[in-house]
């Protein structure tokens, strides 16, 4: 079966974002197909590098960059989401006059379309968050 997942909450103020990542680690162990991981609102804080969460807690960010490198997932934020929060990729930094950009290793930034794409390709679209 091919899924792809839906992330709408920030990764240390709400649960949504651990859970989807586990979900999405036992799609993976069940030998299924993670077409995409999509992330939007708050949950484009998943796609930030400059998260540092204490050496004790989980580091949310480094897990979703992890999985895409080990497994080829594609871990997708939106990118007006992510304009609205000041998360940016070199091109979008360059593009609105910034001086830095903050995306994560293994996440890119793209619009609605590849939501769209994701429902459409996937057999299932699992939705984490409100």
């Amino acid at each position: 079966m091919k899924f792809s997942i839906m992330v709408n909450e920030a990764p240390y103020s709400h649960q949504a974002a651990d859970t989807a990542y586990h979900f999405a680690k036992a799609v993976l162990a069940q030998g299924h197909e993670l077409f995409r991981v999509f992330f939007y609102h708050d949950g484009v804080n998943n796609g930030t590098r400059l998260a540092t969460p204490p050496q004790d807690d989980r580091n949310v960010v480094a897990r979703w960059s992890a999985l895409a490198q080990e497994s080829d997932v594609d871990l997708v934020v939106c990118v007006a989401a992510a304009q609205r929060r000041g998360i940016a990729d070199v091109d979008e930094a360059r593009r609105n006059s910034k001086d830095a950009d903050n995306l994560a290793p293994g996440f890119r930034i793209s619009g609605l379309g590849q939501l769209i794409e994701a429902a459409i390709e996937a057999d299932r679209l699992v939705e984490f968050g409100d």
